[in-house]
């Protein structure tokens, strides 16, 4: 397959107007089957990749069943988000285990590639659990983190964690070499916070959501993250959990090389206001704010390519923008040799887009969708 006339997004971040040849699955050099697409006019960009989203269209990740991840990543696929990390909660070691092991025998390929685990929770503090279920929430330890990452296949590729908590610390200096370790939900001062990035923490969960705020006098994890410069920082541009010109500062003060654009989607994303569920908490969605009865944020109802495209409304560039949704979720997890760019030899995973950045055609795996 042959694409042509698009504007291109390169691994540079900016987008040239070039052909993109497909052979099979993958991007290449020469395209060999006479098949063309025209795409003057339009965008072309990476397929998206969200490293923190709990599920859609009614099915969560920790619904524990191919059925549900079999809906998801269709869901995803259509939306152009190609490449899927689902978060877990806080729930008891034996329904971890069952989810866990469900995305390890997972080999559906209908829909988005699921990439890898997000694995928020149990380690996460009481006072900032925000959505979690606090009945289910303990300290780390890392025999426990190694038990489930051996049912999951080795597939966590993201822990979410708490500094303060006894042995969080320790946890991450030794598994800093096999997970990208991530400060979250958590009432970590400034020091706390840089002492865990010192022993090997790289990442913050959802920032500003979670942790105490970014003052003028407590810098808190906000400032440690700024402080930490190989550090890369979540942010869920909705327009709900962070307001525009917050998210307009946050691309000042960290530039898009450290963001990391989410969803943290729930299960209502793709359905229309009611009643639903994350775990076993009841949650309300009105116009695309989730929440647990008691006014608690709980994730969003907004897929990534809607909070990129949020995000440019917002103000910031589109080349920002996508670099956040693409380039750097890839590099973080360690994909970035598969997916999250348009490059020879990659998995052939694009999105074209018109110029008001709507969704004209997915193509997964080579294969238009």
């Amino acid at each position: 397959m042959l694409i042509k006339n698009g504007f291109v997004f390169q691994e540079n971040s900016t987008f040239q107007k070039t052909d993109i040849a497909i052979n099979e699955e993958l991007l290449a050099d020469v395209s060999t089957d006479g098949k063309e697409i025209d795409a003057s006019g339009l965008y072309v960009i990476p397929g998206l990749i969200d490293i923190h989203f709990h599920g859609c269209v009614g099915y969560d990740f920790c619904d524990g069943t191919s059925e549900a991840l079999k809906n998801i990543a269709e869901y995803e696929a259509k939306c152009g988000i190609t490449s899927i990390i689902p978060a877990s909660l806080a729930l008891n070691d034996e329904n971890l285990e069952k989810i866990f092991e469900n995305a390890h025998n997972y080999n559906n390929e209908s829909g988005a590639m699921l990439m890898g685990i997000h694995m928020e929770g149990p380690y996460l503090a009481p006072a900032k659990k925000g959505a979690h279920n606090e009945a289910y929430l303990k300290t780390p330890f890392v025999t426990h983190f190694n038990s489930l990452n051996e049912k999951s296949g080795n597939m966590i590729k993201i822990l979410s964690l708490a500094p303060e908590l006894d042995g969080a610390l320790d946890a991450i200096e030794e598994l800093k070499s096999k997970v990208v370790l991530s400060l979250a939900h958590t009432t970590a001062g400034y020091e706390l916070a840089m002492e865990a990035f010192q022993k090997g923490a790289s990442h913050v969960t959802h920032l500003y959501n979670a942790m105490l705020p970014f003052s003028h006098r407590e810098p808190g994890l906000v400032g440690a993250a700024f402080d930490t410069p190989d550090s890369k920082v979540e942010l869920i541009s909705d327009g709900i959990h962070v307001s525009p010109p917050v998210i307009r500062a946050t691309f000042k003060m960290f530039g898009r090389d450290r963001i990391v654009l989410i969803s943290d989607s729930m299960r209502a994303t793709g359905l229309e206001n009611g009643e639903y569920t994350l775990g076993d908490l009841a949650v309300t969605v009105k116009d695309n704010k989730a929440t647990l009865h008691d006014g608690t944020i709980a994730g969003s109802a907004t897929n990534l390519m809607d909070c990129m495209k949020k995000a440019v409304s917002f103000g910031i560039p589109l080349e920002d923008a996508v670099t956040c949704a693409t380039i750097n979720p890839a590099k973080q997890t360690k994909i970035y040799d598969k997916v999250g760019s348009i490059t020879t030899g990659k998995y052939a995973n694009l999105v074209l887009l018109d110029k008001d950045l709507n969704v004209v055609s997915v193509i997964l795996r080579g294969n238009v969708i």
